[in-house]
């Protein structure tokens, strides 16, 4: 890491491991700023979809992709000037997500958006490939995951808590075959970096995981 640069916290995994969650906690804990970096990729297979774009096509798709308008307000994501918040969460945005991810073009054109979100005093990012491509000089890396069987149940629960249909039959279906796209896929594949903490959360809380990297984080950067 250069002598200027913020220090980053990088929390990959799987689909519905808990690594959101954990990751804006650890950053609210130590005022560092938050990444979602799938929220940008749930963003332009939302754009794909809004401009009748297959997200198998990759030339038209990167074109999204790097012309992507998109506002973080607070807690809020706004497309084209448009609330999105709640339409990246379904399930559908999920998988066209793990579509467009496959493409090399895309992930070239949001590269340097992801690492625009650098700044002091950190940054807390999660994702698939924050350790391994996006900041691979990352202070801490952390590979968040659980059984899928425990991810599928964590994601029925937040469907239904938010009222919409679900079922854990097709959740466990969908997850497991992201898991299958996301590490098969030529550039970037979903894997655990040499050089990064294993955290399974399959019997720990949020709050459990967040202590646990928090505690790392601390002891990475103690003075000598």
């Amino acid at each position: 890491m250069a002598a200027n640069a913020a220090p980053v916290i990088a929390i990959d995994g799987p689909s519905a491991s808990g690594k959101g969650a954990v990751a804006q906690k650890v950053a609210r804990r130590l005022h560092f700023h938050y990444l979602d970096s799938g929220s940008l990729y749930r963003l332009v297979g939302l754009a794909a979809r809004h401009a009748q774009v297959s997200v198998t096509d990759e030339r038209r798709v990167t074109g999204l992709a790097a012309a992507l308008d998109v506002r973080f307000v607070d807690d809020d994501i706004y497309l084209d000037r448009q609330l999105v918040t709640d339409a990246i969460r379904s399930e559908e945005a999920g998988a066209a997500a793990s579509e467009v991810a496959m493409l090399p073009g895309v992930r070239q054109a949001l590269l340097e958006r992801q690492r625009a979100f650098r700044a002091a005093p950190g940054l807390v990012a999660d994702g698939r490939d924050m350790g391994s491509v996006v900041f691979p000089d990352a202070v801490v890396k952390i590979y968040l995951t659980a059984d899928a069987e425990e991810r599928a149940a964590r994601r029925y629960k937040q469907l239904i808590r938010k009222g919409m249909d679900a079922s854990m039959a097709a959740l466990l279906q969908d997850i497991q075959a992201r898991d299958n796209r996301d590490s098969k896929r030529a550039i970037a594949p979903l894997k655990k970096c040499s050089d990064a903490i294993f955290l399974d959360t399959t019997n720990l809380s949020i709050d459990d995981a967040v202590e646990q990297v928090v505690a790392r984080y601390a002891a990475a950067t103690q003075a000598p």
